[in-house]
């Protein structure tokens, strides 16, 4: 989504990765906050609100997605500012805590709210003397605050008491009505977590709701933080060194076209080729060895998962508009060596032997008509298994299927997760190795599971 509030506030939500990012102007000009690396919809909205960007800000080198900060800077002409105390790989403004900066009638002024990293930079935002919101990246989320432990093992206790040292400073800082834009909490792993995704906030919110400002104990605080961190993306490894590199644009070329030969030549080479129909037309019919990760907001997280970066990665759709949206998800998160596409029915790209199919089942045929010899695998994550689960499954998460295969009982394996999206990708991964899946494509919520 991108709108022009009436404060001058342009929101850019990312929601395959669960983030915001910020163009704040006064007319005129304009301050762009954590831009994601598809910077054609920061342009738009600049060319929108008739105003040059003059400055480009970043709370923290992320660690969720590309950054796009360095390419629009560079587009714009504009000034470059990451939080003091940074090695990059290319020349940059120091951003200093209490060093405002100064734009047209916009007034912003680093604080330094170490916690989701060290270096975490907060922005209190001003239009001439009125104080217009708190930017404040991945240090105080709507009902929660970033996750600490994307640093380093040794350093995430010290880093959670900063975190909450940050959040409450940052709510000292202005009155309770003045609003609370963060980067983070929208569903990015970035977040520490919390049951609803909330869209809006202002301070006084925060202070009935945030658990840094709820829990007076620091230790406490932590101790509850780090015991609710769940696992996060293995891609974020890659993040952090790619945007201390300095990130260019996404690429605007599609990778070479594929014919029926490449990709069956790739699949038996062990590439990694991935069809992003909907999971039932994929199971109906889709080429024997490809995986199947849907084309939609959680393509990105679910691929950048379970891809592995030294395998050969391939795309396949109907159609190059869908690969073209996936081109551009992907890029957000560093995966720009997509080796080929194959454009076109399934039917064009089947070998000799034909093409595969995956049965697909509802809850009643699971608890009814399950063989004796079948395996259930649930592959949600710990928090949704801990709060109920089929009596028969076992537990794997669905970005451990491989690592952890051989942890499954001979038999077919049939296989859920919420909603039939996680299992689908599971199952085509397990029979990429050999294993006989069923697909469990039905809905049960957490807590809910039949049998």
């Amino acid at each position: 989504m991108t709108g022009i509030t009436t404060d001058g506030l342009v929101v850019i939500d990312t929601t395959s990765l669960g983030d915001r990012s910020y163009l704040l102007t006064d007319g005129d000009v304009g301050v762009v906050i954590d831009p994601q690396r598809d910077i054609e919809r920061v342009l738009r909205a600049a060319e929108d609100a008739s105003v040059r960007v003059t400055h480009v800000l970043e709370t923290h080198v992320h660690n969720d997605y590309v950054t796009g900060g360095l390419a629009l800077a560079g587009a714009v002409g504009a000034s470059y500012g990451i939080p003091d105390g940074e090695a990059m790989a290319f020349e940059h403004d120091v951003v200093r805590d209490g060093a405002a900066l100064e734009t047209g009638h916009l007034r912003l002024v680093p604080v330094h709210t170490p916690g989701h990293t060290p270096t975490h930079m907060s922005y209190l935002a001003m239009r001439d003397d009125e104080v217009i919101g708190l930017f404040t990246g991945g240090s105080m989320l709507y009902a929660a605050v970033g996750r600490t432990d994307l640093i380093s093992e040794a350093l995430t206790h010290s880093l959670s008491l900063q975190q909450h040292a940050s959040v409450r400073h940052l709510a000292g800082l202005v009155d309770g009505g003045i609003p609370v834009f963060p980067t983070h909490g929208f569903g990015s792993h970035c977040s520490s977590g919390t049951a609803d995704i909330i869209h809006s906030g202002t301070v006084a919110d925060e202070r009935t709701r945030n658990p840094a400002l709820l829990t007076a104990d620091p230790e406490a605080f932590a101790d509850e933080l780090i015991a609710g961190l769940g696992p996060y993306p293995t891609y974020y490894e890659r993040m952090d060194p790619a945007n201390r590199q300095g990130p260019g644009r996404v690429p605007t070329e599609l990778p070479e076209r594929l014919t029926a030969g490449d990709v069956a030549a790739h699949i038996d080479r062990g590439s990694m080729v991935v069809d992003l129909r909907a999971r039932g037309p994929f199971a109906a019919g889709h080429l024997p060895g490809s995986v199947n990760v849907e084309l939609r907001d959680d393509l990105p997280t679910y691929l950048g998962w379970v891809h592995d970066a030294a395998d050969p990665l391939l795309l396949l759709a109907p159609d190059e508009r869908d690969l073209r949206e996936a081109q551009v998800m992907l890029a957000r998160i560093g995966l720009d060596d997509i080796v080929g596409v194959g454009i076109g029915p399934v039917t064009d790209f089947a070998g000799p032997g034909g093409l595969g199919v995956t049965r697909r089942v509802r809850w009643p045929e699971v608890n009814d008509a399950r063989p004796a010899d079948a395996v259930v695998l649930d592959t949600r994550d710990q928090h949704e298994w801990d709060s109920g689960h089929h009596s028969a499954a076992i537990h794997i998460p669905f970005h451990e299927v491989l690592a952890r295969e051989g942890e499954l009982p001979a038999g077919p394996v049939w296989v859920y997760c919420a909603t039939g999206n996680r299992a689908a990708v599971a199952a085509s991964l397990l029979a990429r190795v050999g294993r006989e899946v069923v697909l469990i494509d039905d809905f049960c919520l957490p807590g809910d599971v039949p049998g």
